[in-house]
Protein backbone atom coordinates (compact mmCIF):
# COMPACT_ATOMS: atom_id res chain seq x y z
CA UNK A 1 0.00 0.00 0.00
CA UNK A 2 1.23 3.77 -1.02
CA UNK A 3 1.29 5.22 2.29
CA UNK A 4 2.43 8.43 0.93
CA UNK A 5 -1.06 10.04 -0.40
CA UNK A 6 -2.57 8.43 2.68
CA UNK A 7 0.28 10.28 4.46
CA UNK A 8 -0.99 13.76 3.05
CA UNK A 9 -4.44 13.47 3.57
CA UNK A 10 -4.01 12.16 7.09
CA UNK A 11 -2.18 15.63 7.51
CA UNK A 12 -5.00 17.55 5.59
CA UNK A 13 -7.79 16.03 7.91
CA UNK A 14 -5.66 16.26 11.17
CA UNK A 15 -5.97 19.93 10.55
CA UNK A 16 -7.26 21.11 7.51
CA UNK A 17 -7.67 24.96 8.65
CA UNK A 18 -4.50 26.13 7.73
CA UNK A 19 -5.64 25.00 3.69
CA UNK A 20 -9.30 26.58 4.47
CA UNK A 21 -7.67 29.71 5.13
CA UNK A 22 -5.10 29.46 2.22
CA UNK A 23 -8.36 28.35 -0.14
CA UNK A 24 -10.71 31.82 1.01
CA UNK A 25 -7.64 33.74 0.25
CA UNK A 26 -7.10 32.66 -3.06
CA UNK A 27 -9.12 33.97 -6.04
CA UNK A 28 -12.01 31.93 -7.46
CA UNK A 29 -11.36 27.99 -6.12
CA UNK A 30 -8.54 26.01 -4.99
CA UNK A 31 -7.80 22.11 -6.02
CA UNK A 32 -7.06 20.06 -3.45
CA UNK A 33 -5.15 17.11 -4.58
CA UNK A 34 -5.47 15.21 -1.33
CA UNK A 35 -9.40 14.92 -2.34
CA UNK A 36 -9.10 15.09 -5.68
CA UNK A 37 -12.06 17.55 -5.29
CA UNK A 38 -12.10 22.05 -5.99
CA UNK A 39 -11.95 23.02 -2.07
CA UNK A 40 -14.99 25.56 -2.04
CA UNK A 41 -13.69 27.66 1.21
CA UNK A 42 -15.99 30.63 1.58
CA UNK A 43 -19.62 31.13 2.96
CA UNK A 44 -21.16 32.61 0.26
CA UNK A 45 -20.02 30.11 -1.93
CA UNK A 46 -20.64 27.08 0.11
CA UNK A 47 -23.85 28.23 0.47
CA UNK A 48 -24.52 28.76 -3.22
CA UNK A 49 -24.06 25.12 -3.77
CA UNK A 50 -26.03 24.26 -1.19
CA UNK A 51 -28.82 26.29 -3.03
CA UNK A 52 -28.77 24.67 -6.34
CA UNK A 53 -28.52 21.11 -5.94
CA UNK A 54 -30.11 20.41 -9.34
CA UNK A 55 -26.81 22.27 -10.47
CA UNK A 56 -24.89 20.12 -7.44
CA UNK A 57 -25.21 16.85 -7.18
CA UNK A 58 -25.47 14.69 -4.26
CA UNK A 59 -24.79 11.35 -5.77
CA UNK A 60 -21.24 11.37 -4.78
CA UNK A 61 -21.67 12.58 -0.56
CA UNK A 62 -20.26 9.28 0.73
CA UNK A 63 -17.56 8.74 -1.76
CA UNK A 64 -14.63 6.90 -0.11
CA UNK A 65 -11.52 8.13 0.25
CA UNK A 66 -10.12 4.47 0.10
CA UNK A 67 -11.65 2.03 -2.17
CA UNK A 68 -11.49 -1.19 -0.34
CA UNK A 69 -9.79 -4.39 -1.58
CA UNK A 70 -11.53 -6.47 -3.97
CA UNK A 71 -11.90 -9.01 -1.05
CA UNK A 72 -13.25 -6.50 1.24
CA UNK A 73 -15.65 -5.80 -1.25
CA UNK A 74 -17.19 -9.36 -1.72
CA UNK A 75 -16.91 -9.75 2.03
CA UNK A 76 -19.41 -6.88 1.60
CA UNK A 77 -21.11 -8.43 -1.15
CA UNK A 78 -22.57 -10.84 1.00
CA UNK A 79 -24.66 -7.94 3.22
CA UNK A 80 -27.45 -5.80 2.69
CA UNK A 81 -27.79 -2.20 1.53
CA UNK A 82 -25.82 -0.17 -0.96
CA UNK A 83 -28.77 1.54 -2.43
CA UNK A 84 -29.74 5.34 -2.62
CA UNK A 85 -29.67 7.07 1.11
CA UNK A 86 -30.78 10.42 1.90
CA UNK A 87 -27.68 11.90 2.01
CA UNK A 88 -26.25 10.82 -1.39
CA UNK A 89 -29.87 11.04 -3.24
CA UNK A 90 -31.17 14.26 -5.30
CA UNK A 91 -34.68 15.14 -6.20
CA UNK A 92 -37.97 13.36 -5.84
CA UNK A 93 -36.24 10.79 -4.44
CA UNK A 94 -34.01 12.43 -1.38
CA UNK A 95 -37.44 14.17 -0.77
CA UNK A 96 -39.26 10.60 -0.10
CA UNK A 97 -35.79 9.42 1.24
CA UNK A 98 -35.88 12.07 3.97
CA UNK A 99 -39.54 12.32 4.95
CA UNK A 100 -39.99 9.59 7.75
CA UNK A 101 -36.59 10.79 8.53
CA UNK A 102 -38.30 14.38 9.67
CA UNK A 103 -40.94 12.87 11.00
CA UNK A 104 -39.21 10.66 13.14
CA UNK A 105 -36.73 13.17 14.16
CA UNK A 106 -39.50 16.11 14.94
CA UNK A 107 -39.73 18.17 17.68
CA UNK A 108 -42.11 16.09 19.28
CA UNK A 109 -40.15 13.03 19.10
CA UNK A 110 -37.57 14.33 20.26
CA UNK A 111 -38.77 16.02 23.37
CA UNK A 112 -39.89 12.84 24.64
CA UNK A 113 -36.11 11.14 23.95
CA UNK A 114 -35.35 13.62 26.34
CA UNK A 115 -36.06 11.94 29.44
CA UNK A 116 -34.49 8.95 28.67
CA UNK A 117 -31.44 10.83 27.43
CA UNK A 118 -31.04 12.61 30.30
CA UNK A 119 -31.51 9.23 32.82
CA UNK A 120 -28.68 7.84 30.47
CA UNK A 121 -26.19 10.64 30.53
CA UNK A 122 -26.58 10.87 34.41
CA UNK A 123 -26.10 7.29 34.65
CA UNK A 124 -22.69 7.37 32.58
CA UNK A 125 -21.34 9.90 34.85
CA UNK A 126 -21.67 8.11 37.53
CA UNK A 127 -19.60 5.09 36.08
CA UNK A 128 -16.64 7.43 36.56
CA UNK A 129 -17.73 10.25 38.55
CA UNK A 130 -15.43 9.35 41.93
CA UNK A 131 -12.65 7.95 39.85
CA UNK A 132 -10.91 11.48 39.54
CA UNK A 133 -10.22 10.61 35.42
CA UNK A 134 -11.75 9.59 32.41
CA UNK A 135 -11.49 8.61 29.02
CA UNK A 136 -14.79 10.88 28.30
CA UNK A 137 -14.96 9.24 24.05
CA UNK A 138 -14.88 5.17 25.11
CA UNK A 139 -16.80 5.98 28.76
CA UNK A 140 -19.25 8.32 27.21
CA UNK A 141 -19.11 10.26 23.83
CA UNK A 142 -19.27 6.90 22.27
CA UNK A 143 -21.92 5.59 23.88
CA UNK A 144 -24.79 7.95 24.62
CA UNK A 145 -25.69 9.02 20.91
CA UNK A 146 -26.00 5.37 20.12
CA UNK A 147 -28.31 4.74 23.02
CA UNK A 148 -30.60 7.93 22.20
CA UNK A 149 -31.03 6.62 18.36
CA UNK A 150 -31.55 3.26 19.41
CA UNK A 151 -34.22 4.52 21.51
CA UNK A 152 -35.68 5.91 18.81
CA UNK A 153 -35.11 3.83 16.14
CA UNK A 154 -36.27 1.04 18.55
CA UNK A 155 -33.21 -1.06 18.46
CA UNK A 156 -32.96 -3.26 21.80
CA UNK A 157 -30.14 -2.05 24.18
CA UNK A 158 -28.69 -5.39 23.90
CA UNK A 159 -27.78 -5.06 20.32
CA UNK A 160 -26.36 -1.64 19.96
CA UNK A 161 -22.71 -2.41 20.98
CA UNK A 162 -22.82 -4.45 17.71
CA UNK A 163 -24.42 -1.47 15.85
CA UNK A 164 -22.79 1.31 17.11
CA UNK A 165 -19.02 -0.76 16.45
CA UNK A 166 -20.80 -1.81 12.61
CA UNK A 167 -21.07 2.25 11.95
CA UNK A 168 -17.20 2.68 13.24
CA UNK A 169 -16.10 -0.18 11.71
CA UNK A 170 -17.81 1.38 8.07
CA UNK A 171 -16.48 4.54 8.61
CA UNK A 172 -12.63 3.04 8.80
CA UNK A 173 -13.12 0.93 6.15
CA UNK A 174 -14.26 3.87 3.49
CA UNK A 175 -11.76 6.59 4.73
CA UNK A 176 -9.26 5.33 6.47
CA UNK A 177 -5.81 2.78 4.41
CA UNK A 178 -6.34 -0.64 6.06
CA UNK A 179 -4.28 -3.50 5.15
CA UNK A 180 -6.18 -6.22 3.72
CA UNK A 181 -6.71 -8.58 6.27
CA UNK A 182 -8.15 -5.71 8.21
CA UNK A 183 -10.22 -4.21 5.60
CA UNK A 184 -11.54 -8.12 5.19
CA UNK A 185 -12.56 -7.91 9.17
CA UNK A 186 -14.12 -4.28 9.14
CA UNK A 187 -16.11 -5.78 6.37
CA UNK A 188 -17.07 -8.16 8.24
CA UNK A 189 -18.76 -6.30 11.21
CA UNK A 190 -20.18 -3.99 8.18
CA UNK A 191 -22.39 -6.71 7.39
CA UNK A 192 -22.75 -8.33 11.15
CA UNK A 193 -24.44 -5.14 11.90
CA UNK A 194 -26.72 -5.15 8.58
CA UNK A 195 -27.86 -8.73 9.30
CA UNK A 196 -28.69 -7.13 12.90
CA UNK A 197 -31.04 -4.36 10.59
CA UNK A 198 -32.21 -6.61 8.84
CA UNK A 199 -33.78 -9.11 11.47
CA UNK A 200 -35.21 -6.11 12.20
CA UNK A 201 -36.98 -4.62 9.11
CA UNK A 202 -38.76 -8.90 9.18
CA UNK A 203 -39.54 -8.40 12.86
CA UNK A 204 -41.43 -5.31 12.21
CA UNK A 205 -43.18 -5.67 9.53
CA UNK A 206 -44.37 -8.28 11.37
CA UNK A 207 -45.18 -6.70 14.24
CA UNK A 208 -45.07 -2.82 13.87
CA UNK A 209 -43.91 -0.55 16.75
CA UNK A 210 -44.25 3.19 17.26
CA UNK A 211 -40.60 3.49 16.52
CA UNK A 212 -38.60 4.82 13.61
CA UNK A 213 -37.92 1.40 12.13
CA UNK A 214 -41.47 0.51 11.81
CA UNK A 215 -42.22 4.17 10.12
CA UNK A 216 -39.13 3.47 7.78
CA UNK A 217 -40.44 -0.15 6.74
CA UNK A 218 -44.31 1.55 6.22
CA UNK A 219 -42.96 4.62 3.88
CA UNK A 220 -40.97 2.05 1.44
CA UNK A 221 -43.53 -0.89 1.52
CA UNK A 222 -47.55 -1.81 2.70
CA UNK A 223 -47.04 -5.54 2.22
CA UNK A 224 -44.22 -8.46 3.03
CA UNK A 225 -41.30 -6.74 2.48
CA UNK A 226 -39.00 -8.23 -0.90
CA UNK A 227 -34.90 -8.84 -0.89
CA UNK A 228 -34.93 -5.53 -2.89
CA UNK A 229 -37.20 -4.25 0.23
CA UNK A 230 -34.74 -5.53 2.82
CA UNK A 231 -31.35 -3.86 1.03
CA UNK A 232 -33.10 -0.06 0.82
CA UNK A 233 -34.16 -0.14 4.07
CA UNK A 234 -31.14 -1.67 5.73
CA UNK A 235 -29.01 1.29 3.67
CA UNK A 236 -31.79 3.37 5.17
CA UNK A 237 -31.47 2.35 8.48
CA UNK A 238 -27.25 2.22 8.33
CA UNK A 239 -26.97 5.74 7.12
CA UNK A 240 -29.55 6.95 9.89
CA UNK A 241 -27.90 5.28 12.62
CA UNK A 242 -24.31 5.78 11.62
CA UNK A 243 -25.48 9.99 11.32
CA UNK A 244 -26.99 10.12 14.18
CA UNK A 245 -24.42 8.29 16.89
CA UNK A 246 -20.78 9.30 15.12
CA UNK A 247 -21.62 12.62 14.09
CA UNK A 248 -22.87 13.46 17.73
CA UNK A 249 -20.41 11.57 19.08
CA UNK A 250 -17.36 13.79 17.12
CA UNK A 251 -19.80 16.87 18.87
CA UNK A 252 -19.28 16.27 21.90
CA UNK A 253 -15.95 15.19 22.24
CA UNK A 254 -14.55 18.53 20.31
CA UNK A 255 -17.01 20.94 22.20
CA UNK A 256 -15.99 19.42 25.50
CA UNK A 257 -12.12 19.06 24.07
CA UNK A 258 -12.18 23.50 22.88
CA UNK A 259 -14.01 24.27 26.17
CA UNK A 260 -11.21 22.88 28.61
CA UNK A 261 -8.24 24.32 26.39
CA UNK A 262 -9.76 27.80 27.02
CA UNK A 263 -10.42 27.59 31.03
CA UNK A 264 -11.70 30.49 31.94
CA UNK A 265 -14.38 29.90 29.44
CA UNK A 266 -15.46 26.63 30.95
CA UNK A 267 -15.45 28.34 34.20
CA UNK A 268 -17.60 30.57 32.80
CA UNK A 269 -20.21 28.15 31.78
CA UNK A 270 -20.18 26.49 35.28
CA UNK A 271 -20.84 29.77 36.99
CA UNK A 272 -23.29 30.72 34.65
CA UNK A 273 -24.64 27.12 32.74
CA UNK A 274 -27.33 29.52 30.84
CA UNK A 275 -24.31 30.24 28.21
CA UNK A 276 -24.61 26.46 27.56
CA UNK A 277 -27.12 26.77 24.63
CA UNK A 278 -24.80 29.51 22.92
CA UNK A 279 -21.66 27.50 23.89
CA UNK A 280 -22.83 24.44 21.95
CA UNK A 281 -23.31 26.46 18.84
CA UNK A 282 -19.63 28.20 19.14
CA UNK A 283 -18.50 24.97 19.62
CA UNK A 284 -20.16 23.29 16.67
CA UNK A 285 -18.85 26.44 14.31
CA UNK A 286 -15.36 26.77 15.75
CA UNK A 287 -14.74 22.97 14.64
CA UNK A 288 -17.18 21.39 13.09
CA UNK A 289 -17.39 17.77 13.51
CA UNK A 290 -18.80 16.97 9.77
CA UNK A 291 -16.20 18.92 7.94
CA UNK A 292 -18.28 18.81 4.46
CA UNK A 293 -19.49 16.58 1.59
CA UNK A 294 -18.63 15.64 -1.80
CA UNK A 295 -20.72 17.51 -4.49
CA UNK A 296 -20.27 16.82 -8.30
CA UNK A 297 -21.68 19.28 -11.34
CA UNK A 298 -24.39 17.88 -13.23
CA UNK A 299 -23.82 20.46 -15.98
CA UNK A 300 -20.89 23.20 -16.74
CA UNK A 301 -21.20 26.03 -14.48
CA UNK A 302 -19.79 28.76 -13.29
CA UNK A 303 -18.58 29.14 -9.12
CA UNK A 304 -16.41 32.43 -7.30
CA UNK A 305 -15.46 32.80 -11.27
CA UNK A 306 -13.76 29.28 -11.80
CA UNK A 307 -15.77 27.43 -14.38
CA UNK A 308 -16.22 23.63 -13.69
CA UNK A 309 -17.55 20.59 -16.52
CA UNK A 310 -19.78 18.59 -15.70
CA UNK A 311 -18.53 16.10 -14.13
CA UNK A 312 -16.65 18.09 -11.77
CA UNK A 313 -15.97 16.88 -7.77
CA UNK A 314 -16.13 19.83 -4.95
CA UNK A 315 -15.83 19.11 -1.34
CA UNK A 316 -18.07 21.59 0.14
CA UNK A 317 -16.31 22.46 3.27
CA UNK A 318 -18.86 23.21 5.90
CA UNK A 319 -15.69 23.81 8.53
CA UNK A 320 -14.15 26.26 6.36
CA UNK A 321 -17.25 28.45 5.41
CA UNK A 322 -17.59 28.61 9.54
CA UNK A 323 -14.29 30.15 9.92
CA UNK A 324 -14.58 32.98 7.31
CA UNK A 325 -13.47 36.11 8.43
CA UNK A 326 -15.59 38.01 6.31
CA UNK A 327 -18.76 36.43 7.94
CA UNK A 328 -17.67 36.04 11.31
CA UNK A 329 -15.41 38.74 13.78
CA UNK A 330 -12.39 36.99 14.96
CA UNK A 331 -13.07 33.54 13.21
CA UNK A 332 -10.39 31.42 14.29
CA UNK A 333 -10.92 32.48 18.36
CA UNK A 334 -13.27 29.81 20.29
CA UNK A 335 -15.74 32.26 22.25
CA UNK A 336 -18.63 31.38 23.75
CA UNK A 337 -19.89 34.84 24.71
CA UNK A 338 -19.96 35.45 20.98
CA UNK A 339 -24.02 36.17 19.98
CA UNK A 340 -24.91 32.56 17.84
CA UNK A 341 -24.98 33.29 13.50
CA UNK A 342 -26.64 31.21 11.16
CA UNK A 343 -23.48 28.89 10.85
CA UNK A 344 -23.38 25.77 8.36
CA UNK A 345 -22.02 22.92 11.07
CA UNK A 346 -25.53 21.05 10.33
CA UNK A 347 -25.38 22.18 6.74
CA UNK A 348 -28.42 24.10 4.91
CA UNK A 349 -31.07 24.01 2.49
CA UNK A 350 -32.77 20.68 1.40
CA UNK A 351 -29.96 18.64 2.79
CA UNK A 352 -29.61 20.55 6.43
CA UNK A 353 -29.68 18.09 8.97
CA UNK A 354 -33.05 16.49 10.54
CA UNK A 355 -31.13 15.26 13.77
CA UNK A 356 -30.17 18.91 14.71
CA UNK A 357 -32.13 19.28 17.11
CA UNK A 358 -31.70 15.92 18.73
CA UNK A 359 -27.45 16.37 19.09
CA UNK A 360 -28.08 20.03 20.17
CA UNK A 361 -30.48 18.27 22.87
CA UNK A 362 -27.41 16.03 23.79
CA UNK A 363 -25.16 18.11 23.90
CA UNK A 364 -27.36 20.42 26.17
CA UNK A 365 -28.01 17.10 28.57
CA UNK A 366 -23.86 16.45 28.48
CA UNK A 367 -22.61 20.03 29.53
CA UNK A 368 -25.28 19.83 32.23
CA UNK A 369 -24.15 16.98 33.65
CA UNK A 370 -20.27 17.82 33.41
CA UNK A 371 -20.36 21.47 33.97
CA UNK A 372 -23.00 20.65 37.37
CA UNK A 373 -21.42 17.66 38.80
CA UNK A 374 -17.58 18.14 37.33
CA UNK A 375 -16.78 21.32 37.54
CA UNK A 376 -12.86 20.78 38.30
CA UNK A 377 -12.76 18.87 35.13
CA UNK A 378 -9.30 19.61 33.05
CA UNK A 379 -7.17 18.23 30.07
CA UNK A 380 -4.95 15.07 31.97
CA UNK A 381 -1.32 16.51 31.50
CA UNK A 382 1.17 14.64 29.22
CA UNK A 383 -1.63 13.31 27.76
CA UNK A 384 -1.85 15.30 23.98
CA UNK A 385 -5.26 14.92 22.18
CA UNK A 386 -4.85 13.59 18.09
CA UNK A 387 -7.53 14.38 16.31
CA UNK A 388 -8.96 11.19 14.18
CA UNK A 389 -7.81 11.92 10.23
CA UNK A 390 -11.48 12.38 8.76
CA UNK A 391 -13.42 14.54 7.11
CA UNK A 392 -16.89 13.12 8.24
CA UNK A 393 -16.41 12.87 12.16
CA UNK A 394 -14.09 15.14 13.61
CA UNK A 395 -13.26 14.13 16.76
CA UNK A 396 -10.67 12.93 19.17
CA UNK A 397 -9.74 9.57 19.09
CA UNK A 398 -9.15 9.98 22.99
CA UNK A 399 -9.74 12.98 25.14
CA UNK A 400 -8.29 12.30 28.88
CA UNK A 401 -9.78 14.05 32.06
CA UNK A 402 -9.01 14.67 35.42
CA UNK A 403 -10.55 16.55 38.10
Amino acid sequence: MDREPHARLDELQRDPYPHYTRARQTEGLTRLAELDAWLVARDADVREVLRRPEEFSSAVALLPDVMPSPAALAVLGGGFGGRPVVVTADGAQHQQLRAPIVRGLSPARVTAVLPYAAERAAALVDTFVKDGHVELMSAYAKRLPGEVIGRIVGLDPADLPGVVHGGLRAEELLFRPLEEDEQIAAAEDVVAMQRTLDRYVRARYDQPREDLCSELIASVTDGPPTLEHRHQLVAHLQNLLIAGHLTTTALIGTTVLHLLRHPRQWELLCAEPDRIPAAIEEAARYDTALQGFRRITTRPVTLAGTELPAGATLFVAFGAANRDETRYARADTFDITRTPGRHLAFGFGVHSCPGSQLAREQLRVTLEELTRRLPGLRLAEHRPVTMRPTMIHRSPYALHLNW
